[in-house]
């Protein structure tokens, strides 16, 4: 059964299953609002979208330990409330994140000790939700779920934070409370989200953007658009390079060349722009306490990546972060059981929720994102791919960007670098590719507060700015590009850090191409949809966020795409005047100096560009790989004409990349050297 589409809906339905008018329903409800006012301010829920602020605290003692004073020992329990006192959170939720009692255990003994109720939600249906629609996702957000039962309010809990320490308080200080609240443990409140909401939080996570945002999202037309609008405008795109091909052919495959090699170098002249500016390095800052750090929220979106689970949660949890504060998201699709069972085999996680993402909509990692973000209760949030390796002070050096920088500064990019370097040229070129635009391009590009272009992964975010701006579009295939814009047409920035993420690149072509065009065709479409309206996008990011757009995410395509014409040509022509005195050189055309430094120019930016970012890695032995700059540049055409035919055949299809392949592990060789050392040290001394 579906959620209601409004309070009125509801409550209509409600009379009919059990003959409550519907105005006594709406007392109900009002009622309901009133105490969940009270209880949302006595149990601290604050007013942001986020479960904690930094640095704030609940006085103790820990009277939420009271009810295991028989159970566990004295010095254990004296432990987490020294250990809750330090990191600023419940003593219930130390013992529960570090697994030393199961949370369904600590709430039957809590529940016993102040003679409160148990919900299982399993009788509770999504009709005795006191909430409209558009209010679920605070229940998943803030772990408060008001529901009706015999015609009065009921407030069930999924206790977290100091919640636990807030309910005992509460229920001391207005007995006639007990009634009205109930405790369930946090995985029995999320399924019940999860599977009893009808298609609501999944129809937020597929199309919560385009029904917000319906111009900055890649989702199909709405039909109330109308087709015969649409299909009017795309007639009048077609009528003018019409009517000029057919008046003055030549004089607009002319121009057209003129356009494309200008466009050329301009892209080449904004990424050598972006080098050569000196990233700001700011003082750094002290260390902050583990009780001034908030909840961060960890996302991995998973699909088929069984063998990649165990390893990604072994550097998840070696991040240098208090475990009790972290808020873990594994989300995995319904019919990945090979993913879901090596989930299981890793035992009990009390720190991570595993979502399973509907299927509904379209099956790509944004919307899998976005499932997690509807449960997010982290104050920050970022996002894992199955194989990376992230430094272990990540994300202390993110907070850090955040405490640095205003409000305005809303995403912080971290640095992605390939490890499997060895498997072959191709993961070498990537290595060159990757140090050029993270630890390079994109480091200088970060001074200029233009919109940045993100990874697909290591970017961290203020949690309510990015709900703010409609999360991932499900729709784009390059989600991460795409935020990266609109986060800057809300007028907000994002920058880059000097912390890594070592990841894995793809070492056969196959994989290679498909990964490649997928990403060339996310470009299209981030393209394509902020230049719906070129003046509003004017309007929103400014000149500076216009040109970004066109020259780097456009010029990135047409490169690409234009290469190999102006090679043809040129190969063409030679061959043919070689033979034929009556052909043309192409030596001979009209703006060939333009051409020629277009080509000239991009080849020599990338080496350029790859050559500092290898010598910044400390990876120089392998820029001999730069050599086949134009062999890959071939690829890369290859990899955006087979990304515009997708475009047009299947817009929406993710191809997946396959992880846990690599070979060589250039953080692993370089682990077993140091350990090798320190046993040698070890031994010498």
């Amino acid at each position: 059964m579906a959620w209601g589409n409004g309070r009125m809906a509801v409550a209509g339905r409600a009379s009919e299953l059990d003959g409550t008018p519907p105005q006594g329903f709406a007392r109900l409800t009002a009622s309901a609002r009133n105490l969940t006012t009270f209880l949302a301010g006595f149990l601290g829920i604050p007013r942001s979208q986020n479960d904690n602020r930094p640095g704030h605290r609940e006085p103790g003692p820990a009277v939420e330990l009271d009810c295991l004073r028989h159970i566990l020992a004295p010095a254990l329990l004296a432990a987490a409330a020294q250990r809750s006192e330090e990191i600023g959170i419940g003593a219930d939720r130390v013992l529960i994140q570090r697994g030393i009692i199961d949370e369904d255990a600590y709430l039957d003994h809590l529940a016993t000790y102040i003679g409160i109720g148990i919900e299982t939600l399993e009788d509770v249906s999504p009709i005795d939700c006191l909430l409209p629609a558009d209010g679920i996702h605070l229940c998943a957000r803030h772990g408060i779920l008001p529901i009706r039962q015999q015609d009065e309010p009921v407030y069930v809990s999924a206790p977290h934070g100091y919640c636990a320490r807030r309910i005992v308080r509460l229920i001391a200080q207005y007995p006639s409370l007990l009634p009205r609240i109930r405790l369930t443990s946090t995985a029995r409140f999320n399924a019940f989200l999860e599977y009893h909401s009808g298609n609501v939080l999944a129809g937020t996570a597929a199309e919560g953007l385009a029904s917000r945002f319906p111009d900055l999202s890649a989702a199909p037309a709405s039909a109330s658009h109308g087709r015969l609008f649409h299909l009017f405008r795309h007639i009048l795109r077609l009528v003018g390079p019409v009517v000029l091909l057919t008046l003055a052919p030549m004089l607009l495959l002319e121009l057209c060349s003129v356009i494309l090699a200008i466009w050329f170098l301009l892209f080449t002249s904004l990424r050598l722009a972006g080098c050569f500016s000196t990233p700001r390095r700011r003082p750094p800052l002290p260390r902050l306490h583990d009780s001034q750090l908030p909840i961060y929220t960890v996302v991995a979106a998973l699909y088929r990546e069984a063998s990649s689970v165990a390893p990604l949660m072994q550097h998840i949890n070696a991040l240098d972060y208090p475990r009790e504060k972290l808020d873990i998201k594994l989300v995995i699709e319904t019919d990945d059981l090979q993913t879901r069972a090596a989930i299981a085999r890793l035992g009990p996680m009390p720190h991570v929720q595993v979502i399973i993402a509907p299927d509904v909509g379209p099956r790509t990692k944004p919307k899998a994102l976005n499932c997690a973000l509807t449960f997010a209760r982290g104050t920050f949030i970022t996002v894992f791919d199955a194989e990376d390796k992230p430094e272990p002070g990540q994300l202390r050096e993110a907070l850090d960007v955040f405490r640095t920088h205003g409000p305005e500064v809303v995403c912080a990019q971290a640095s992605l670098c390939i490890d499997n370097t060895a498997d072959g040229w191709i993961p070498r070129m990537f290595t060159a590719e990757y140090a050029g635009q993270f630890d390079v391009f994109l480091q200088g590009f970060s001074n200029f507060a233009m919109p940045l272009p993100l990874g697909g992964s290591s970017n961290h975010f203020r949690t309510c700015v990015l709900r703010e701006v409609g999360g991932w579009d499900p729709y784009n295939v390059t989600e991460d590009a795409d935020l990266g814009f609109r986060l800057a047409r809300f007028n907000y920035r994002c920058v880059m850090f000097p912390s890594t993420t070592y990841e894995e690149a793809p070492a056969s072509f196959g994989a290679w191409l498909r990964q490649r065009s997928r990403w060339m065709k996310g470009w299209m479409q981030t393209w394509s949809v902020h230049m719906r309206y070129p003046r509003q996008l004017w309007q929103d990011a400014g000149p500076g966020g216009f040109f970004t757009l066109n020259i780097l995410v456009g010029g990135n395509v047409l490169t690409a795409l234009a290469h190999p014409f102006l090679l043809g040509e040129l190969l063409v022509r030679s061959v043919m005047s070689a033979f034929d005195d009556s052909v043309a050189s192409f030596f001979a055309k009209p703006f060939i100096e333009l051409y020629l430094a277009a080509i000239v120019a991009g080849y020599l930016t990338t080496v350029a560009i790859g050559l500092i970012g290898l010598a910044k890695r400390d990876l120089l032995g392998e820029a001999w790989v730069l050599i086949l700059t134009p062999v890959y540049w071939v690829c890369l055409s290859i990899a955006a004409w087979r990304a515009l035919y997708q475009l047009l055949a299947e817009p929406y299809h993710w191809e997946k990349t396959e992880h846990g392949l690599a070979r060589h592990s250039r953080l692993a060789s370089r682990s077993r050297t140091e350990t090798s050392e320190h046993r040698r040290g070890v031994a010498q001394r």
